[in-house]
């Protein structure tokens, strides 16, 4: 394998899983070109052979570089991040150590809290802005957790978490944009809507419509 083999990404074929929409965002924000293939998760194909013998973890996203597997979005980026290094191709994380950790720490609270926000504002709510049923005792409690942390990192026209935007501003986008529709602070609305004009999450956000036309 070389630097210069083609990258193929796997993807759901609704285009609605946040961490596929991560591993795209880090291949377009680093200008690789890259094919997309969709995986039906509803008819169970991610179990499937030969996705299966590609995906480790038989989830998506799946990441082929030439002869070598990755699954995981975040090792994918740090894949990337390794392979292509700023200043040649744009930085997914901060270059100050004590930063790139901080944005670390935030990607893997993100993903591992909020259990009850997720299930119950889940990416339809992101991508589709289809309004859900009224957020449970638990639901509550991890919406005010989370706006609890994104003001603390977040002030009044801010636009990224860091001097320059990073995936893990990404994610934050996509978990405030849980709430879109229950009400957000509006400097946590202004940044999350920062995000979705970023060129490369609205190219991803096409996909997304293209696969509901």
């Amino acid at each position: 394998m070389h630097l210069g083999a083609p990258f193929t990404l796997f993807v759901d074929s609704q285009f609605l899983s946040p961490y596929a929409m991560s591993a795209y965002v880090a291949l377009t924000e680093k200008q690789l070109p890259f094919e997309v293939r969709m995986i039906d998760l509803d008819a169970g194909e991610q179990r499937m052979q030969p996705y299966q013998c590609r995906a480790l973890t038989a989830r998506v996203p799946a990441l082929t570089h030439g002869d070598f597997n990755l699954t995981e979005s975040t090792a994918i980026a740090e894949y990337l991040e390794d392979l292509y290094p700023a200043p040649a191709c744009t930085a997914l994380y901060p270059a100050q150590p004590r930063e790139r950790a901080r944005a670390r720490q935030l990607q893997a609270w993100l993903r591992s809290d909020l259990g009850a926000l997720r299930q119950e504002r889940p990416t339809e709510t992101v991508f589709h802005d289809r309004a859900g049923e009224p957020l449970s005792d638990a639901g509550h409690s991890a919406a005010a957790k989370l706006i609890h942390v994104a003001g603390a990192l977040i002030g009044a026209g801010q636009s990224t978490l860091f001097e320059q935007w990073c995936l893990a501003d990404l994610d934050l986008a996509v978990a405030l944009r849980r709430l879109w529709l229950d009400g957000l602070p509006d400097p946590l609305r202004d940044y999350a809507e920062a995000q979705w004009q970023r060129p490369s999450v609205r190219k991803w956000l096409e996909h997304n419509a293209a696969a509901r036309a």
